[in-house]
């Protein structure tokens, strides 16, 4: 079913532990509602999501199509989405967000793989509803990779990696037949972003200066066209992008290491600490020393208000509404 075009996108970071760059967002709380959003999002990374109870719609940028119990959902990084229940149900789910490229970086690089540039293009504008009759496999491979994450057992990560790698080859034999399918298998590159090449250099290179004309380019646009249509799809221009995936990286310094404010401060790219410290401020609501202060208690918990972090709470704002936004932080639609 065809869906209007939408404007302002959302964009959710995730931030995923360095050393096992993955994350599972499971339990009692992730119930998806059934009040459709009005609003797309996308993310930093991939979401592979299993779907436990209930039914409902995943909608894109120029389609919607339906879920059911079992169903697994592969969402590339770059792939703008929504999710909303049935009407009257509240569907139950699990989610897994994972940096494919940096949980396998430790042993080898996704350029030995057979058909490695495939794959980089599943996990950056790809995404499907694989249902758990049709793809018993993939259904099997998720699920024991959430009770992995679930139970923690001895040596874990290594298990994940290997059930992960194992899924990642199964999904890039879907990929490559996705045009032969029906709608249960949605081949995305419709639903990603015209400017996902930018986004994704920003990502890889964001310590580093470099001029807008390059991202245009990237995007084969004119620079006056990607400004316009960077802001559209993202409600900001791209060096706020950059600043902010700068400071969400500072955080992680802050929380995880020792390393003082100035070295973290050019780590990340800015050339004088006082631009880091107001752009910070701006982003998170605090000083770089408060915010150390207050999170390097759970330093190894990954933290879901990422997108609070982007658009602070208000002191106008009343109780309802911080409680509604903080929801929406902790992805109350995924």
């Amino acid at each position: 079913m065809s869906r209007p075009k939408h404007t302002t996108i959302e964009y959710r970071n995730y931030a995923l532990p360095a050393y096992f760059p993955i994350i599972l967002l499971s339990g009692d709380n992730w119930h998806i509602s059934d009040i459709p959003s009005g609003t797309l999002h996308f993310h930093n990374c991939l979401e592979i999501g299993l779907c436990e109870t209930d039914s409902g719609t995943m909608e894109f940028a120029d389609a919607s199509c339906p879920f059911h119990a079992g169903d697994v959902t592969i969402v590339a990084s770059d792939v703008a989405h929504t999710t909303y229940s049935s009407p009257g149900t509240a569907s139950k789910w699990s989610y897994l967000f994972v940096n494919i490229e940096e949980l396998f970086a430790p042993y080898f690089p996704l350029d030995i793989i057979s058909n490695g540039d495939m794959l980089l293009k599943l996990i950056r504008s790809y995404c499907a509803i694989l249902p758990r009759a049709e793809y018993p496999d993939i259904y099997m491979l998720v699920t024991e990779i959430i009770r992995e994450m679930t139970e923690k057992d001895n040596n874990f990560q290594f298990s994940v990696r290997g059930l992960m790698l194992s899924l990642m080859m199964k999904l890039m034999n879907i990929y490559a037949t996705a045009k032969d399918t029906g709608i249960g298998t949605i081949q995305s590159h419709e639903n990603s972003l015209s400017i996902a090449p930018a986004i994704y250099y920003i990502r890889k290179n964001y310590m580093q200066d470099f001029p807008m004309e390059s991202l245009a380019d990237m995007c084969h646009m004119s620079p006056t066209h990607f400004r316009r249509t960077f802001s559209q799809i993202m409600g900001f221009g791209a060096l706020e992008y950059v600043n902010r995936i700068r400071i969400t990286h500072a955080t992680h310094l802050l929380r995880t290491t020792e390393m003082p404010v100035l070295e973290i401060s050019e780590e990340i790219g800015f050339h004088s600490v006082s631009s880091f410290n107001r752009h910070f401020m701006e982003i998170v609501g605090m000083k770089p020393s408060q915010y150390r202060s207050q999170m390097s208690c759970i330093r190894d918990r990954s933290l879901l208000k990422c997108t609070g972090w982007m658009t602070p709470p208000t002191h106008e704002q009343t109780p309802d509404s911080a409680r509604k936004q903080q929801d929406a932080a902790h992805g109350g639609r995924a």
